[in-house]
Order: C-alpha cells, then sequence, then structure tokens
C-alpha cells in the first residue's frame, strides 16, 4: 500500500475527518504482524538521514499535530529515535511568549527550519498560531485567511530553498483521547503531562475538527502536503508514518558526494607503508 497516496490530504480538497477511521489498520491486524515492516523502514529511515548528512544538499522538516493525546511524542520516539542526533532534532512550540507576540506569528518559527543536510522534527508548529486562534475566537476571519496565505508562502519559501516538507496530522478519535488521558492519570512517569487545559479543550473538539478539516485542504500542497495518519493504533501510525517519509526520501535520488582527496595515492602510500612495516618486522 502507498501510504502518500491513502492518506495525502490533495491541495484544495475538502474532507470531513469524521469520514476516516482512525482505527485504520491497513493490510496489518496486529503490532506483531506489522513489527518486521516497521523495522525496515526505521532501518532505511537511518541509512538515508546518513545520505542525507553526507550530501548537504537539502533539508528535511516533519510537522507533526494533532489533538492532545495525539501521539506526536510517541511518534517522534519510535519513528525518528534511531536517528543521529548530530543530524537531527525536535523543535517544539508552545503558546507563544510575550515577547514572540511582539512579531509576526512566524518569527519564532523560522530560526527552527532544517539546515541543509539536517533533518528537523516539529512537535507541534506554525499550525498553533492558525489553529487556536480560529478555535478560540481571538482572530478575525479575513486575518485569519491571511495567515493560511502566509503559511502557504512560508512553506514555499522552504521547499524552493530545498527543504522537503511533509507535514502529518496524527487523526485519534475523541474516545480514544479519553482513554489516553486515564493512562496518563495512572502511569506516574506520565502523570506530568496532564493539565487542566488537556480536558477544557476536549469541550472544543468540534470546533478544532472542522478548523483542521480548513487547514488541511488550504495549506496542502503538492510542495508540502498533509496526511492524516490514522492513529487509534500507535503501531500503524509508526508504520504509516515511517513509509512515507521513506518512500519520500528514496524519491530525491539523494547521492553521496565525491571524495574530497585522492583516494588512489591514499591507497598506495597506505599499501606502501603497509609493506614497510611488515618488512620491517
Amino acid at each position: 500500500m502507498d501510504f502518500r497516496e491513502k492518506l495525502g490530504v490533495a491541495a484544495g480538497a475538502k474532507g470531513r475527518l469524521e469520514a476516516i477511521d482512525p482505527a485504520f489498520k491497513g493490510r496489518h491486524e496486529t503490532a506483531e504482524a506489522a513489527r518486521a515492516e516497521t523495522e525496515q523502514y526505521r532501518e532505511r529511515l537511518t541509512r538515508l538521514q546518513s545520505l542525507l548528512y553526507a550530501e548537504g544538499r537539502r533539508g528535511v522538516l516533519i510537522v507533526l499535530q494533532g489533538m492532545d493525546a495525539g501521539g506526536k511524542d510517541g511518534t517522534i520516539g519510535h519513528v525518528f529515535g534511531a536517528l543521529n542526533p548530530r543530524g537531527a532534532r525536535v523543535a517544539s512550540f508552545k503558546a507563544p511568549t510575550a515577547g514572540e507576540l511582539a512579531h509576526d506569528f512566524l518569527w519564532r518559527v523560522h530560526p527552527q527550519v532544517p539546515a541543509k543536510g539536517e533533518i528537523v522534527i516539529f512537535n507541534r508548529s506554525h499550525y498553533e498560531d492558525v489553529l487556536v486562534p480560529r478555535v478560540h475566537k481571538t482572530i478575525e476571519k479575513a486575518a485569519w485567511e491571511a495567515r493560511l496565505g502566509q503559511v502557504r508562502a512560508f512553506e514555499a519559501l522552504l521547499t524552493e530553498s530545498g527543504t522537503t516538507v511533509l507535514k502529518f496530522f496524527l487523526h485519534i478519535s475523541k474516545e480514544e483521547q479519553l482513554a489516553r488521558f486515564a493512562e496518563r492519570l495512572e502511569d506516574p512517569a506520565r502523570n506530568w503531562k496532564i493539565s487542566e487545559a488537556d480536558y477544557a479543550e476536549r469541550a472544543l473538539w468540534k470546533s478544532y475538527q472542522a478548523t483542521y478539516e480548513e487547514v488541511l485542504a488550504g495549506t496542502s500542497t503538492e510542495a508540502a502536503p498533509w496526511f492524516v495518519i490514522p492513529a487509534n493504533h500507535k503501531w500503524f501510525r509508526n508504520l504509516a508514518v515511517s513509509a512515507i517519509v521513506v518512500h519520500t526520501l528514496e524519491a530525491l535520488g539523494m547521492r553521496y558526494p565525491p571524495p574530497g582527496v585522492d583516494l588512489a595515492r591514499i591507497r598506495r602510500e597506505y599499501h606502501a607503508a603497509e609493506k614497510a612495516a611488515r618488512q620491517g618486522g
């Protein structure tokens, strides 16, 4: 199955999230059945990162968005945890500070985009400053639509400058979200993730879903596409994200750069030194 085609959002396409089953599992029925395929993608992604870093011609930006408890942290750990930190990092975006609010909403985002040879994962992103004001009605519609245009222009600038942009909406059901909140209540290692706001925002679920639908339709482009990832099953989420990232990077046709030294000369000198060492011994 080509997850890019199955889960991709066509530019301008207006779809209903409620029509997409967040419990979709593809051709595998269990995590165990998907384990070998997922591990293969992890290994391929590790090799591709090495190639991306060595080539040094382009960057990769991964955007993770979703409702609270949608699995952004889990995706980072399971899909991207094997990456070499030398060429990969995570940038998180919380509510903007007073200093950040004194600038345009993209001011805090641009310094975090990947350099050439680097993979950067956004745990939440510039889309927070599009979604939250719209849901909480703190922005006029005209200003909001202008922000969508600014996001498209920002991402076009990135792609034209050599950055591959992939955006994932981790799609869970309202029931699954509540179940994950309950798990956090019972797990001392995850109690710290609980906040009053998480439960308060549940009352705005329909507004968030409707706003996401508008955002996905308005900002999914051929160069910077959105993918809706059914994420009720964490193992399927990991498989789908891994597959999309790997297939996209493989399609770039990356190549290792030629050596910057005379390998033939170095080999001759090495063999001569090795021969002299043996004779001297």
